[in-house]
């Protein structure tokens, strides 16, 4: 989710759901200790319970990492052991780590023993040619002895090497079932699916055995799913419309330009608000055409929630 989770996004997530656990984008050990802190990590207090996804394996930067990450107050930090991208590997962190059980486990309990906030595991399943359920049960429970208690586990493989990042979401075959077997192998963990879900029915499925399922893609594809899984999922009755989502994002839209911000930073995450709804090309034509103009020119802004409110008002007709 590089490039999608950041501040804006989640800012906009939030808005859709109270619940939901939010995450940030893998930030490295390095950039999070040396790099411009305040622009890399900061967050608005609207967006927790949050968590910031590190990339590393160097315990002692991962170790500097979660005290900031706990000065800051962010709800939980994750360790990211699934990017499978060749820059990602150079650098010796993300899925090329599933091959390091012993290293990671090293990180692991160097960073639980650095601060009070959770401490987690994002981790694919396997890497190249290893796929079997006795490599990743002995890795989940040598970094769970470690202290990590919670482990999120993408239903894929690595391949490390022959395919990029994207193709590494798509061509290696889904293993829901593995990650099954993970959870009733280890019931003292929290085990929580990620891959390739995409609707409320296969959501609950996975909660029958699992203990949480995180999604990405498909929410940053279609946002007003998070809305709908704050609904069904926490059972939270008052969900806002989409309209009423667009008015409370220009409020922050506004206040966000005073301080220097693009408009087309934040309203680029909304693109698939409408995603199989009445007035879905509208939307994004409008934001096309519009979202490079001057930051200024708010009456260009504010006819975003014409739009909404119009589409809403279609919507309920052919419903």
């Amino acid at each position: 989710m590089m490039d999608c989770t950041d501040r804006h996004e989640r800012y906009f997530l939030r808005l859709l759901s109270k619940h939901a656990m939010l995450y940030t984008e893998m930030v490295a050990t390095k950039s999070a200790i040396h790099g411009d802190r305040k622009k890399i990590l900061s967050f608005n207090k609207v967006e927790k319970p949050l968590a910031l996804q590190v990339g590393g394996s160097d315990k002692n930067e991962l170790s500097e990492v979660c005290k900031i990450a706990e000065d800051m107050d962010y709800d939980e930090i994750n360790l990211n052991l699934g990017c499978p991208s060749k820059k990602v590997q150079k650098n010796k962190f993300g899925a090329c780590l599933i091959k390091e059980p012993d290293l990671v486990a090293e990180c692991i309990n160097k960073m639980v023993n650095s601060c009070k906030i959770p401490v987690t595991a994002k981790t694919r399943i396997g890497f190249d040619e290893v796929e079997n359920f006795e490599y990743l049960n002995t890795f989940v429970k040598k970094i769970s002895k470690a202290g990590c208690k919670t482990i999120i586990l993408h239903a894929r493989k690595a391949i490390l090497k022959g395919l990029t990042p994207k193709e590494n979401l798509k061509i290696p075959k889904l293993n829901y079932p593995m990650v099954h077997k993970i959870k009733k192998n280890n019931e003292d963990l929290e085990i929580i699916i990620n891959g390739g879900i995409t609707k409320l029915e296969e959501i609950k499925e996975h909660l029958k055995i699992c203990d949480g399922v995180m999604i990405g893609r498909a929410i940053y594809q279609n946002p007003y799913f998070l809305a709908e899984i704050e609904k069904e999922i926490f059972n939270n009755k008052d969900v806002p419309t989409r309209s009423k989502i667009t008015e409370k994002l220009i409020l922050y839209v506004k206040e966000e330009v005073k301080k220097g911000t693009r408009v087309n930073q934040i309203m680029r995450h909304t693109v698939g608000l409408y995603h199989g709804q009445h007035g879905a090309n509208k939307w994004k034509r409008y934001l096309s055409d519009n979202m490079m103009a001057r930051d200024s020119d708010f009456q260009k802004v504010n006819h975003i929630i014409e739009i909404a409110q119009n589409n809403e008002k279609a919507n309920q007709i052919s419903s």
